[in-house]
């Protein structure tokens, strides 16, 4: 269990988050997938990558009880740059990454999927950015990429969630399929970019970043920037806390 890479068919990588039991990522867990996937595209035989998980749901963010065991700031600092590193990771992958989302997708979730290239998902995910529940700002930024400006501004305030039948509504989510059926509309699209000449195809990926109209790299660091704000005046110890306490009340 952990991070795992494994190549079953010619050309494509696939890389899975195994971390019972909702796949919320310790600080190490961020950097060991930002590594998986910087692996996977620095290696010429990849041509396409699929970012996916076991178990109930894709992504539960970071690992509070790593922040609230900790003492001083180490361990915020840590989870802030691995998420950095794993987001980037995804972004900045040579060759195109497909993000194969089941269950919940959350914060840090978000930060990974809105950052994918292409997005599949089952008829079960949903997505959202809860961080304004835990004390913590961030993956607004990935979050924009995925819906419109006001409903980005409308789940953020909210916390609320949205399904993959509306993401798919507003293309930002390529195909919604049953659970069962997920890994395999992943390895299709996987399959499709994979045929082509890889030589093109990271032309065009590194094309695509230079033309975005947003640095998400540098966006995102500017919300974390807040989050560190939040921790110093006390907000977001008491979030996180009241969040464990509520969840094992």
């Amino acid at each position: 269990m952990g991070i795992v890479s494994s190549r079953t068919e010619s050309h494509i990588e696939v890389v899975t988050v195994d971390v019972p039991p909702v796949n919320a990522l310790t600080v190490q867990g961020w950097f060991d997938l930002a590594r998986a996937i910087e692996r996977a595209g620095a290696d010429e035989d990849v041509h396409a990558v699929v970012l996916r998980a076991e178990g109930r749901g894709f992504n539960a963010g970071v690992d509070i009880k790593e922040i609230q065991r900790s003492d001083g700031y180490a361990a915020l600092v840590g989870a802030n740059r691995g998420c950095h590193a794993a987001f980037g990771a995804v972004y900045d992958c040579a060759v195109p990454v497909i993000a194969a989302v089941h269950g919940f997708c959350l914060g840090g979730g978000i930060g990974l999927v809105g950052n994918a290239d292409v997005v599949v998902a089952s008829d079960d995910a949903t997505f959202g950015v809860p961080e304004v529940e835990r004390g913590a700002l961030g993956a607004a930024t990935h979050l924009a990429r995925l819906v419109p400006p006001h409903l980005m501004r409308t789940l953020y305030f909210t916390a609320r969630t949205v399904t993959a039948a509306e993401l798919h509504g507003y293309g930002s989510v390529y195909r919604v399929v049953p659970r069962a059926e997920l890994d395999e509309a992943a390895l299709e699209l996987a399959r499709d970019i994979a045929k082509k000449d890889t030589r093109v195809i990271r032309a065009a990926k590194e094309a695509l970043n230079g033309i975005d109209p947003q640095d998400v790299h540098r966006s995102y660091r500017f919300e974390q920037g807040f989050t560190f704000e939040l921790n110093l005046l006390g907000a977001s110890d008491e979030a996180r806390q009241k969040f464990l306490d509520d969840k094992d009340g």
